[in-house]
């Protein structure tokens, strides 16, 4: 989750810590003038999660040449990078691609922020930190999708378990019926329940055990299960942000045999095999055998008007750009729908019509309740001084309330049984243990939206989102300039699932704050538009007039078995129709998981890592 969460006084915050001045690691390349060579093993394109993974797991071998190539700027010495509580204010900086949607049509036709990670580490360097791994059910649906029992969770918990190891919360608190240490690994990345208690957590907590049935407790998420209500676990560690690359990028990026060059963009891939330049034909009948392109040698660029560099690689080219940026590559070289690509100009090299298709994320909706307290984090984001003494206290000891994000407890729920939303369709969850919708509650008034925070008052917040979304965007190309953004349709809450998930899920929130624990101490009162929106009918009103997203894009470059015309990579990840190009990032996933997506990613680039690494026999 990424979304911009906006204090009332941003630009004090901004402006009181500013940033550190950015640190350079001096194996960092900044100009393609300090390129050391033209041609490398894999030349991965993206810093983001998946990319450091990568850069990680091939470098380990000395033999192997790895180049990096990362569009936005280093991580090292950005505070606001490391402080949990802060990634809130990330979106819409000099570290977010700043991208915006089309105007959706579920949405009333407002245009939204889109925000995706600039900066080493992408996406994990500024979201909201939560690390779910996906029910059992998630990944036994991808293997049946693309016929590789290979991504079954039997099969890839080994990469949940390298990825990511379980640690104290920053408060050294019992963790005891909080969560299950044998169902974590021993990998880089760290992950903690909340550093720092809140008021309500225990309130939250409690009336799960009290309620049950669809609300019942739920002791860890990342034991396979994703329904019911308990702790959010995050990737934290010490009280700081451990991202993709604070821990898979940073701690190798001295390696001899790794480059890693910012601040460039790969404007397009060229083919380098002469053979399939004179076999064109083929293009609209993939079934006549032709010879296939090599997508091996990359376009560099700083800006869109400065000189390109071309870089090789012998082995492949491993697109890891993201869900925005993927398949904007792999269209602008002219990999993709053959119509979309001649409407801005681009001769067709593979006619893929899917990529850039498939588009899903969870659409989110901030629920507002007025409540009986002082005790929020309200008044910090009001109070210059107050929001500079937690600050401190972050800086000197890593405690008190910035080591978490905003949100410390969190549910997933199945949609009741008979309900409206799913009339006519099957259950579009990937299986039992896998939710419909989402609950997130926030201990204070997170703007989501447009609504500010109120200058008085204190207030709890109840995130909702769809989490089994049945609604489908795209991503295609605005213009044949690299650096022009693409045209991002998500198609947020454009089918009757969709809608009626999201009423359900605002019926649920006003439900649990019903509930006696609730009532017997904060007293929780609808705000705003939410007290309006008394039948089902206005529910659904206030959620298109307020919704925005979780950012959590995943499938325009989706897994499909290798014999299948639809999808964009099989299940090895290698681009159909193409030699030499591999899809390692979100956009191969043939679903969205009922879950936030980041420690999935980690998995899929773990294991895509072994999948590199048998194909060419590199030492482990």
């Amino acid at each position: 989750m990424a979304q911009a969460l906006k204090p009332t006084f941003l630009t004090f915050l901004l402006s009181f810590f500013a940033l550190y001045p950015l640190g350079i690691y001096a194996a960092v390349l900044t100009s393609l003038n300090q390129l050391k060579q033209k041609q490398y093993d894999f030349v991965i394109v993206g810093g983001g999660t998946a990319g450091s993974v990568l850069a990680n797991r091939l470098s380990e071998d000395s033999k192997v040449s790895v180049l990096i190539v990362e569009a936005g700027d280093t991580n090292v010495g950005n505070q606001n990078l490391e402080v949990p509580f802060l990634g809130v204010t990330l979106p819409g900086t000099s570290v977010d691609w700043n991208f915006t949607t089309t105007p959706q049509a579920g949405l009333q036709n407002r245009s939204i922020p889109y925000t995706r990670g600039f900066v080493l580490g992408g996406s994990s360097s500024i979201n909201l930190l939560t690390y779910n791994r996906g029910s059992d059910d998630v990944w036994n649906r991808w293997a049946q999708i693309t016929g590789d029992s290979g991504w079954s969770w039997n099969s890839v918990e080994k990469y949940y378990l390298r990825s990511s190891q379980l640690v104290a919360p920053t408060d050294g608190r019992s963790t005891v019926g909080f969560e299950d240490p044998q169902d974590h690994g021993n990998g880089p990345v760290q992950v903690s329940i909340p550093g720092f208690p809140l008021p309500i957590d225990n309130i939250v907590l409690n009336t799960a055990k009290q309620l049950g049935g669809r609300f019942h407790f739920n002791e860890d998420f990342n034991s396979g299960d994703f329904t019911g209500i308990g702790y959010m676990q995050s990737t934290i560690g010490g009280g700081s942000r451990s991202s993709g690359a604070t821990a898979y990028l940073n701690p190798v990026d001295t390696r001899p045999n790794l480059d890693v060059l910012i601040n460039t963009h790969v404007t397009k891939l060229i083919d380098v095999n002469p053979a399939s330049h004179a076999r064109r034909g083929w293009l609209s009948g993939r079934n006549i055998p032709a010879p296939q392109p090599q997508l091996t040698t990359v376009e560099l660029a700083q800006t869109s008007s400065g000189p390109r560099v071309e870089v090789t690689a012998s082995k492949e080219v491993i697109l890891s750009a993201g869900v925005i940026g993927t398949p904007q590559i792999l269209q602008l070289s002219g990999v993709g729908n053959q119509a979309d690509l001649k409407a801005v100009g681009i001769k067709t090299i593979v006619n893929l019509p899917d990529v850039g298709t498939n588009l899903a994320d969870h659409p989110m909706l901030a629920n507002y309740f007025q409540i009986q307290t002082n005790d929020t984090w309200d008044d910090v984001l009001r109070n210059n001084t107050i929001f500079g003494q937690t600050l401190g206290e972050w800086q000197q000891e890593k405690q008190g309330l910035f080591v978490d994000s905003p949100g410390n407890t969190v549910g997933f729920f199945k949609l009741p049984t008979g309900s409206s939303a799913l009339q006519g369709i099957s259950d579009p969850s990937a299986g039992p243990k896998s939710g419909n919708t989402e609950l997130i509650f926030v201990d204070g008034f997170a703007r989501f939206g447009d609504l500010a925070q109120p200058a008085t008052g204190h207030f709890i917040t109840v995130l909702s989102a769809v989490v089994s979304p049945t609604s489908r965007g795209t991503v295609k190309l605005a213009s044949s300039d690299p650096f022009v953004h693409p045209l991002i349709d998500p198609a947020f809450l454009t089918t009757n699932f969709d809608i009626k998930a999201m009423v359900q899920a605002i019926n649920d929130a006003v439900t649990l704050l019903s509930a006696p624990l609730w009532q017997q101490t904060l007293k929780p009162v609808p705000f705003a538009d939410l007290a309006n929106a008394t039948t089902d009918a206005l529910k659904a009103d206030f959620a298109r007039r307020n919704s925005v997203n979780v950012n959590h894009p995943v499938g325009t470059a989706p897994m499909s078995s290798s014999s299948s015309e639809s999808g964009v990579v099989d299940s090895h990840l290698n681009v159909k129709g193409v030699s030499g190009l591999r899809v390692v990032d979100a956009s191969v996933f043939p679903v969205i998981p009922e879950c936030h997506t980041q420690a999935l990613v980690y998995i899929v680039a773990e294991r895509a890592a072994d999948l590199i690494k048998t194909q060419y026999n590199l030492d482990c």
